[in-house]
């Protein structure tokens, strides 16, 4: 347990394992709840309309720590950060950086943390490179610069206000990290996996050579000027030309010198040069291990090869530098050594060839193309949402709950306040009495029945309800995903895991329009990205034997038909990849998009699949029964 101050941020976990901050108002609101409910604090929820508007959907479950939205039953988990006062969440510092769409979009916490920290030091730029990011922050132009592509985009910081602040002990694993540049804390227990252990050998064996060193502090903004247009470092281990800013190869026998005027304090250990000579051949370091100048040429490639094997396997990016066996510009020796040096000082490189992306099969002519046996059809439309007519929330309610004359002594975890008492909903006020008190049919779960009318307002008000504890749906479901067109055949090539069979191919259609009344901002235009999009299932033997008849793929894609025509499979919003608001998102229902390949976890193999896209149709109401109530 610590004794500290610290900066209190709230975060929810997006569906690329980003913890995104919310707003500085949003995490006072949501201290705010928690102070005032006292001993039942952390058993309430938090109402997120009631700060912000535009999150009027959203509801905080702070037993759970999950997000849940009202309108799509998405479930999002969300954490209480701690932070530095120091940092910039302390002093209300925000970064944004500008998407497609013209708006301002924040960084996560801990990059927005790096990067004002970096400017506080008066630094002409920052690499991110360190934190998993391909970028370079130029301070100068006050632009985000893709290290791959070059593409620019601008940035700025704005003051807002300082997120709440908490004394007093806090647990150890909730303490803030440790800030660019200070002390760490004394190192744990060595890691036993196979890459640390290789790893950790060729760091004693390049220390016993004297190979390895740190790089000094980068200089101050004003003694270096910042770098323009496309000069600048580039990704670390970018072929065999030389490598401005990590270090120069120079040939079969020659040192690797580091340029350290390019690289900030926190960056990466580099490789620097040897002014000592080669230890004597049966040297070794101080725990035993042989040195590296004792292995000769075959062992080398070997140990490379098998660095390289678990580098792949432990998701570290890999770098192009052609066959270590055949011919290349660089010394099979010295690209062994290479390897092991550079990801022994914790480069994110790899000898040997990348995976290549495959997104699409080869051609297919029409002739080739066949229906799916079982799904009537190829092609599917939907429409703007016809709005239902002569049902008030208040008659839609009545079919799902039970009135309760004497409330149990407990809260109604959508307003906190005791169900014996008035709602508290502070909102626009529903016709129902704020006294009055219901139990859902199914779940049994109690709420003021004003609450619920409010929540319901605030959805999708499509006749459906969604309990907000235990998310049991009443009725049926639908979405707001705009009107377009789902098409779906089979094409005569095999996914990777899948030889023995065809593929079905899905294609969506949706263009960009105006959204309608169930959309965030009814009347503006919203954007399609990425259309049309192909997505991709195995109508493989395999898949019917084993598991149940449901789970036959082709019986998958009638469930993904039921979710098209309730219209749940896509919605308008912010994109959580391009920070773009008002745009076609998906919605919580996961496709394979890959065709023959795996690298961004979008496609095959990938053995739980079916079994997650199943729950994911569960949890938006869509089961065995929904493909039988509906027609194909």
């Amino acid at each position: 347990m610590l004794l500290a101050s610290a900066v209190v941020v709230w975060e929810w976990l997006n569906e690329h394992g980003r913890w995104r901050p919310y707003s500085p108002a949003v995490s006072h609101h949501i201290e705010a709840v928690i102070r005032a409910g006292g001993p039942r604090a952390g058993s309430g929820s938090v109402v997120l309309g009631q700060v912000d508007s535009r999150l009027s959907p959203y509801i905080i479950d702070l037993q759970s720590m999950h997000q849940f939205r009202q309108d799509t039953g998405t479930l999002r988990p969300v954490r209480r950060s701690y932070y530095d006062p120091a940092s910039a969440p302390g002093k209300g510092v925000v970064w944004e950086w500008e998407n497609d769409n013209g708006s301002w979009t924040p960084y996560d916490m801990e990059v927005g943390i790096t990067i004002q920290h970096a400017y506080e030091k008066q630094h002409p730029w920052i690499d991110l490179t360190s934190i998993g990011f391909c970028y370079v922050i130029d301070f100068g132009t006050m632009s985000q610069i893709n290290r791959q592509t070059q593409r620019k985009r601008h940035i700025r910081h704005r003051l807002d206000l300082i997120y709440p602040m908490v004394t007093g002990t806090l647990p150890k694993s909730q303490s803030w990290p440790v800030s660019p540049g200070m002390a760490s804390s004394p190192p744990g227990p060595p890691c036993s996996c196979p890459q640390c252990l290789l790893v950790m050998s060729v760091k004693a064996a390049a220390g016993a050579n004297g190979g390895m060193g740190l790089l000094p502090p980068m200089p101050a903004r004003k003694n270096m000027p910042a770098p323009s247009g496309t000069k600048l470092p580039p990704p670390p281990g970018a072929g065999p030309k030389p490598l401005d800013g990590m270090g120069t190869i120079r040939g079969p026998g020659k040192t690797m010198t580091s340029q350290v005027n390019r690289r900030q304090a926190t960056s990466t250990p580099a490789l620097t040069s040897s002014a000592s000579p080669a230890s004597p051949p049966g040297a070794t370091s101080k725990n035993g291990r042989v040195a590296l100048a004792t292995l000769n040429r075959t062992n080398l490639q070997r140990l490379a090869i098998a660095q390289s094997r678990v580098l792949i396997a432990s998701g570290v990016p890999t770098v192009p530098v052609k066959n270590l066996n055949g011919s290349s510009p660089v010394n099979p020796a010295l690209a062994g050594i290479t390897g092991i040096l550079m990801s022994a000082a914790g480069l994110p490189v790899c000898l040997t060839r990348p995976p290549k992306l495959v997104l699409h099969p080869p051609p297919v002519s029409k002739s080739e193309i066949k229906s799916i046996p079982g799904v009537s059809n190829t092609s599917r439309k939907t429409t703007k949402k016809q709005a239902k007519k002569g049902k008030t929330p208040e008659e839609v309610l009545k079919k799902y709950l039970q009135k309760v004359r004497h409330p149990p002594d407990e809260d109604c975890t959508i307003c906190m306040e005791r169900l014996a008492a008035p709602s508290g909903y502070k909102g626009p006020q529903p016709t129902v009495k704020p006294d009055l008190v219901g139990k859902l049919s199914k779940c049994g779960h109690i709420y003021h029945l004003h609450c619920l009318v409010a929540m319901y307002n605030n959805g999708n008000k499509d006749g459906s309800l969604q309990c907000p504890t235990c998310k049991t749906i009443y009725g049926v479901k639908t979405g707001t995903q705009p009107p377009g067109k789902m098409e779906y055949h089979l094409i005569p090539h095999s996914l990777p895991g899948h030889p023995d069979c065809k593929t079905i191919r899905i294609i969506y259609n949706i263009p960009p329009g105006i959204q309608g009344p169930e959309h965030p901002n009814p009347g503006k235009s919203f954007t399609a990205r990425g259309f049309p999009r192909h997505c991709y299932l195995p109508d493989s033997e395999k898949g019917r034997k084993a598991f149940s008849s449901l789970c036959h793929h082709s019986q998958v894609l009638k469930l993904l038909l039921v979710a098209w025509d309730r219209r749940l499979i896509f919605a308008v919003g912010t994109s959580s990849t391009t920070g773009e608001s008002d745009t076609v998102i998906w919605n919580e229902v996961h496709h394979k998009t890959e065709f023959g390949s795996n690298l961004t976890g979008h496609g095959y193999p990938d053995a739980n699949y079916l079994d997650n896209v199943l729950a994911e149709l569960a949890a938006q109401g869509i089961a065995e029964d929904s493909a039988a109530l509906e027609k194909d």
